[in-house]
């Protein structure tokens, strides 16, 4: 038996008494199988002498060891090198914008980790961040996790490591951001109309499906003319100037304002989380302009318990809060 199999025979002995040892457990739950998949979390299929993942982890963000020179890694990865087993890499997509959305969240979780990525070459390792569609290509490979001497490995930090990683790997399953330098501006002062934006109407499956910013604008589109269609276009505006930002979309009603914040998050939950802390400076910042409604607007449509949130920080704190679902398409 080769070393790297040595090792992860021994990960898998280990990992009873970590949650990640349950990893085929979870799958079968998420997928509906009739059968565990396999009995271990490092399957003998799937580990060669240089590389090893869960099986099953050519569609999804696998858990990942190699045999980097004297040192072995140990982490989550995205391989988009094309196989028999993964004949097209836009099954990843969603799952690369799904661990894109959870990292931009929890990234200090993971400071002490490193991600590095394959493109003809190895790169340098980099700071966990979010994967740029660029990179979204056959043929790279993309690791986040740790590392060390294969000859004085501590197996309860590498278990340690995959257990603390499990979430974002459930996060990417489970379910089917950036932020932007802008200029300081000037004090809030209502102006109608729509600035233009670039869209996510063409480009590619990866572009299209990570690119928050493109994603934003689509969703900013049709809320603008869905609110002119009720308000009227004079009194609809985009992006006014509020302190050192800008609120999506505001509306004028007699001397009364409604600010709109859009979110791109694949739950209300998350979309709420994100918008709530801009969205309540944009109206109670000491000298800003203060808002009738503070509407936070997300794709996804609500669940009992996230429309029950916002009602009850409306009811108890007298906060105008609202959440509105809009599909961009």
């Amino acid at each position: 038996m080769h070393l790297l199999a040595q090792i992860a025979e021994e990960i898998n002995t280990r990992a009873n008494n970590y949650k990640v040892g349950k990893l085929q457990i979870f799958r079968k739950e998420i997928g509906n199988l009739s059968k565990l998949p396999s009995t271990k979390l490092f399957d003998r299929r799937t580990v060669s002498e240089t590389w090893g993942c869960h099986y099953g982890g050519r569609k999804e963000l696998q858990f990942n060891i190699g045999m980097e020179g004297d040192s072995i890694r140990y982490g989550v990865a995205f391989s988009l090198e094309c196989s028999q087993s993964l004949p097209s890499i836009d099954v990843l997509i969603p799952k690369i914008s799904l661990f894109n959305e959870y990292l931009s969240e929890y990234f200090e979780s993971f400071s002490d980790l490193r991600m590095w990525h394959y493109e003809e070459k190895r790169r340098s390792d980099y700071m966990p961040s979010t994967i740029p569609p660029e990179l979204v290509k056959k043929g790279v490979f993309i690791f986040l996790g740790g590392k060390q001497d294969k000859n004085d490995l501590d197996y309860d930090l590498i278990l340690k490591t995959l257990d603390r990683l499990l979430p974002l790997y459930l996060y990417t399953e489970r379910f089917k951001e950036k932020p932007i330098n802008k200029s300081p501006k000037a004090a809030f002062q209502f102006k109608p109309g729509y600035s233009i934006k670039l869209s996510s109407t063409s480009g590619s499956l990866a572009k299209k499906t990570l690119d928050i910013l493109l994603r934003h604008n689509d969703l900013q589109h049709k809320l603008y003319d869905n609110l002119v269609a009720l308000y009227g276009e004079d009194n609809v505006g985009t992006e006014v100037n509020v302190s050192e930002s800008s609120i999506d979309l505001v509306v004028k009603q007699w001397d009364e304002y409604l600010f709109y914040e859009i979110k791109t998050a694949s739950t209300a939950k998350a979309c709420i989380r994100q918008a709530l802390g801009q969205i309540l400076e944009y109206s109670f910042w000491p000298g800003h302009q203060h808002a009738s409604k503070l509407i936070i607007v997300g794709e996804p449509i609500p669940t009992p318990e996230e429309s029950q949130y916002v009602k009850f920080l409306r009811d108890s704190f007298g906060i105008p809060l609202e959440y509105q679902e809009l599909n961009a398409e």
